[in-house]
């Protein structure tokens, strides 16, 4: 495996007279971590990037909701996966306040949403549709639930509203929260040796759709206002009464004051621009190959610098 420092000096070599022009500050960019693999190996890439070009990069663990408000505040200064599933409302509210600029969508599309693997259709037919997997909530029943299906939904922080879909859409199924996405892998490994039936949270761009086949159990299609307002929906009276965004966005975002003060490091944030495939590869490397996310960046880098070259040129 390569190290860190040959990957750097390679990098630099590559790109020195892009750095010799920098005008940027020597205060460290600071890039929050997450807790699922294809934002920490894509952070890691980015910082490389930067550090490529004469920038100082520091990593601080942060909550993925609470991040916006960092943010927003300078305390961090960038994020790489906004996903509109899972974090629209916090950087939607942490927008609305000022200190953060929109720096553009990656091409990725992205999906979060109860999942099964195929083989779960088998114990019920009727899906993807929702109703038809209520129908069927028996089937996913297990000792902690009693005669309740059981839906693993992602970690507490994630804030998916597993709880308030139940309740909403009256389903006869308890959710029970996963630590962490490795959690959710395991569950899915767990029922493949027997082809036992789960629903588990899932979310796309991801390794684990070229593992696992299956599909999104298809909810009530996503409207404006359905996590706001309950006249949004089919439930009167509650909010989350529909499935998430089929189609949605994964953003980059930046502090406000970026540009002006890391102006070379901010020109590079706004080429950076993944796709789905690219994503995957980056999450299996640590989920599927057991590396380390520092050696997964620099082995997804090496394997595309017709990518990443281009975006700091």
């Amino acid at each position: 495996m390569k190290t860190m420092t040959t990957a750097l000096t390679a990098a630099a070599l590559t790109i020195v007279p892009f750095a010799a022009m920098s005008a940027d500050s020597s205060d460290p960019i600071v890039i929050p971590i997450h807790n699922w693999s294809s934002q920490i190996v894509m952070s890691k890439i980015v910082g490389e990037m930067l550090e490529g070009i004469g920038n100082h990069v520091e990593y601080v663990t942060t909550d993925s909701q609470a991040v916006y408000e960092s943010l927003r505040l300078g305390d961090v200064t960038l994020e790489m996966e906004v996903w509109e599933g899972a974090f629209g409302a916090s950087f939607r509210t942490a927008m609305d306040k000022g200190g953060i600029v929109d720096v553009g969508d990656h091409n990725a599309v992205t999906r979060e949403d109860w999942w099964y693997p195929m083989w779960t259709k088998e114990a019920c037919p009727g899906l993807p549709d929702w109703e038809a997997l209520n129908e069927c909530a028996a089937v996913f029943a297990t000792p902690e639930t009693g005669d309740k299906g059981r839906y693993l939904d992602g970690p507490v922080d994630w804030l998916k509203h597993g709880q308030e879909r139940v309740a909403a859409l009256d389903m006869d199924f308890v959710v029970v929260n996963a630590g962490s996405a490795a959690a959710l892998w395991a569950e899915i490994g767990a029922a493949e040796a027997d082809k036992r039936p789960v629903v588990v949270f899932n979310w796309t761009p991801n390794f684990a759709e070229a593992v696992w086949p299956g599909e999104f159990v298809e909810f009530p299609a996503w409207e404006d206002g359905c996590d706001t307002d309950p006249a949004v929906g089919p439930n009167p009276d509650e909010v989350f009464d529909c499935g998430n965004p089929a189609d949605g966005y994964l953003k980059k975002a930046a502090w406000e004051g970026m540009e002006e003060k890391w102006p070379d490091a901010f020109h590079v944030l706004q080429q950076i621009n993944f796709t789905n495939p690219q994503i995957a590869a980056m999450a299996k490397l640590v989920d599927i190959d057991d590396m380390e996310p520092e050696d997964a960046a620099i082995e997804w880098m090496d394997a595309n610098k017709a990518v990443w070259e281009s975006w700091v040129k």
